[in-house]
């Protein structure tokens, strides 16, 4: 009995201590949490990474491009447009069908159809040699499928179509050699066949089909809304503000039966109103980089051709340029910017910027001098380093900024360089603060 008794307070003695090195490790974290958390209060310190960043000088404005454009019309039905948008035409060139009805449509369709059979039929025709059995055309026809799909999975489109030509005169011939030994009689006499329903199909279109030639050679462009007539180059010479502000007013219609347009000079224009203070910045003859951003996302560098006379605090602008015309043939009326220019710096929060107190020692007296300059500071090791800068560009949350060279040799690797870990929260800094 005393055995027992003994072991029993030795183990309610040993659960005493383990609960009493508990309560010391909690209070321990405890006050380590509690101590962290006051400090973070009282000395908030954070950093940023600072980089290289670039601004651009802009200013956003809307006005009107313009270009010479003839339109082209030719009566109302279904209108089969045969150039993409952009593609240059010539003069005399097919580019657009139009039909009285579906069955019209229906038969161009299938007079497009038979032609690129005649074609593919033609082919295999020019290109018999004679002999050959079908187990080594199946080869030839699996090869050819095989080549053909490597170079789509490959994006090698050059020889596309002539690789399409050959599989199609493979499978031709194959089937011709598997069902008649006379194999030139055959395609013969299918050029012929399609020859007729070609010949049959073109006297049904004469009935219900119109044809639209070019008139002059230019860019096609499948849309027109009006402006090729109220909108000339040559208006643009002398027009004023309020002639620029009526046409604005204005919300033209394209003409009856109209099918598109032809853009005949490879020099288009836009033409916008600026600031007066804005406009100051161009020069005659100079180029200004124009950002588009909406129908069209892209830079372009225009002449400045023309900066009118100032009404109500605006000029006039004209600017011109010979580059991306069939990329933007659809452009009509568009808000773009105007780049003037693109500064370049070293980004940095803007509330590591701050007033710091330089000490400058001079070389020759050894004399001490102090100043104010604006700076930020850095973290080198565990100490706050102030390095002067120019602020280039400031912004809601940001600045650009620029290192400024000290003039003393000693201080020149004070200059602040993109990389550099900005202090951006810290109290009572200081050139040389120990910080951490």
């Amino acid at each position: 009995e005393p055995v027992n008794y003994h072991r029993g307070l030795f183990m309610k003695q040993g659960s005493a201590v383990i609960r009493s090195i508990t309560l010391l490790l909690l209070a321990a974290v405890l006050l380590y949490l509690g101590v962290s958390a006051w400090n973070s209060l009282r000395v908030p310190f954070s950093t940023f990474l600072s980089y290289s960043w670039s601004v651009d000088d802009t200013v956003e404005c809307t006005g009107y491009v313009v270009r010479e454009e003839t339109v082209l019309t030719g009566g109302s039905g279904l209108v089969d447009l045969l150039p993409n948008e952009g593609e240059k035409v010539a003069k005399g060139e097919l580019v657009a069908m139009i039909y009285q009805s579906e069955a019209g449509l229906d038969r161009q369709q299938a007079h497009q159809s038979l032609l690129l059979e005649r074609e593919q039929l033609q082919y295999a025709l020019q290109h018999l040699d004679g002999g050959g059995d079908t187990s080594q055309l199946s080869e030839q026809v699996v090869e050819s499928i095989t080549a053909l799909r490597a170079s789509v999975a490959a994006g090698e489109l050059g020889r596309l179509e002539e690789q399409a030509m050959a599989l199609r005169f493979l499978v031709y011939r194959r089937e011709l050699t598997y069902d008649n030994a006379d194999a030139a009689s055959s395609l013969a006499e299918s050029i012929q066949s399609v020859d007729q329903q070609l010949s049959s199909l073109r006297s049904q279109s004469a009935q219900d089909t119109a044809v639209i030639q070019a008139q002059v050679s230019g860019v096609f462009s499948g849309q027109a809304d009006g402006y090729e007539e109220i909108l000339r180059p040559e208006l643009l010479e002398d027009m004023s503000l309020s002639e620029f502000r009526a046409i604005r007013a204005q919300r033209p219609q394209a003409p009856p039966g109209a099918v598109g347009r032809l853009i005949t000079n490879s020099r288009w224009y836009f033409v916008c109103p600026l600031a007066q203070e804005d406009a100051a910045r161009l020069t005659q003859g100079r180029t200004v980089t124009v950002r588009f951003s909406l129908d069209w996302a892209g830079e372009v560098d225009m002449t400045v051709e023309r900066i009118g006379d100032e009404e109500n605090g605006q000029c006039l602008t004209v600017l011109s340029t010979d580059r991306y015309l069939s990329d933007t043939t659809l452009l009509r009326e568009q808000t773009v910017e105007l780049v003037f220019d693109t500064i370049g710096g070293i980004r940095v929060p803007k509330a590591a910027i701050r007033v710091g107190v330089q000490t400058r020692t001079d070389p020759d007296t050894g004399e001490k001098t102090q100043k104010n300059v604006t700076c930020v500071y850095t973290l080198v090791g565990s100490q706050a380093e102030l390095k002067p800068v120019e602020v280039l560009v400031q912004r809601d949350d940001y600045c650009l900024v620029e290192g400024i060279l000290s003039e003393s040799a000693n201080e020149a690797r004070k200059i602040l360089r993109a990389g550099d870990e900005i202090i951006v929260a810290a109290e009572d800094l200081f050139d040389g603060k120990v910080v951490r």
